[in-house]
C-alpha cells in the first residue's frame, strides 16, 4: 500500500510502499486491549502502603492485667482494633501488578495500532526533519506549518518516530505540550494509541521492519 511523502514544508515529494503486513493487518480489539492493560501493568508503581500490627512502634507489654479491671481483654496497644494500631487487610508494597503476554500477541497488536493509524489517516511520513540549532521555535513552525498544509489538527498530541536517537530533535521537542519523541524500534502500543497523530520519518518505515518482523 502506497503513501504519501511530505517535506518538513509539507509539501509532497514521494510516495512509499508500506509493508501491508505491518500496516494493513486486521483488527483485533480485544487482543490490542490485552497488550495496552499488560503493558501499563508491568510500569505501575505500588504506592499505596499500610502497617499490620507487626510493624507498628509499641504494643510489647499488656496495657493491663487480664482479670480483675472490669475491662475487655487486650493483649497489645498495636491491635487493629484500637487507635493507632494496625491496619487488618490493607494495601501493601508487596502487591505484584505484573501481566504476561505472548510476544507475538504483543507484536501482532502493535502492528494493529500501527494500521488504525493508517485507516483513520492519522499517519504522516516525512523524508526528514532538519534543521540547524536544537530550538523549540523552529520545530514548533515546522509542526504548525504542517498543520496548515495538511489540514491535521497536530495541537493534539503528536507522537514522532525517528530512525535513530537526534539529540537536536528531541531537545527541540522537549518543552513542547503533547509532543513525544521515540526511535523506531522502540515502538510500543500504548505510546501509539495515547497519541493521536503519528508522524514517522521515511527511514523509520524500513528500521520498523527489520526490527519487528524477523
Amino acid at each position: 500500500m502506497e503513501q504519501i511523502v511530505y517535506n518538513q514544508k509539507g509539501e509532497e515529494v514521494g510516495k512509499v510502499e508500506l509493508p501491508a503486513k505491518i500496516f494493513d493487518v486486521k483488527l483485533n480489539q480485544d487482543l490490542m486491549n490485552q497488550s495496552v492493560v499488560t503493558q501499563m501493568s508491568n510500569v505501575r508503581k505500588v504506592i499505596a502502603h499500610t502497617k499490620d500490627r507487626s510493624e507498628r512502634r509499641g504494643g510489647g507489654r499488656k496495657p493491663w492485667k487480664q482479670k480483675g479491671t472490669g475491662r475487655a481483654r487486650h493483649g497489645s496497644n498495636r491491635s487493629p482494633i484500637w487507635r493507632g494500631g494496625g491496619i487488618s487487610f490493607g494495601p501493601t508494597k508487596e502487591r505484584n501488578f505484573t501481566k504476561k503476554i505472548n510476544r507475538k500477541m504483543k507484536q501482532a497488536a502493535l502492528f494493529m495500532a500501527l494500521t488504525s493509524k493508517v485507516k483513520d489517516k492519522e499517519m504522516v511520513i516525512l523524508d526528514k526533519l532538519d534543521f540547524t540549532d536544537a530550538k523549540t521555535k523552529l520545530m514548533a513552525g515546522i509542526l504548525n506549518t504542517l498543520k496548515n498544509k495538511l489540514k491535521k489538527n497536530l495541537d493534539k498530541s503528536v507522537l514522532i518516530v525517528l530512525p535513530e536517537t537526534d539529540l537536536k530533535i528531541v531537545r527541540a521537542n522537549r518543552n513542547i505540550p503533547k509532543i513525544k519523541t521515540i526511535r523506531a524500534d522502540s515502538l510500543n502500543i500504548a505510546d501509539v494509541l495515547n497519541y493521536k497523530y503519528f508522524l514517522i520519518l521515511q527511514d523509520s518505515i524500513e528500521v520498523i521492519k527489520k526490527t519487528y518482523t524477523k
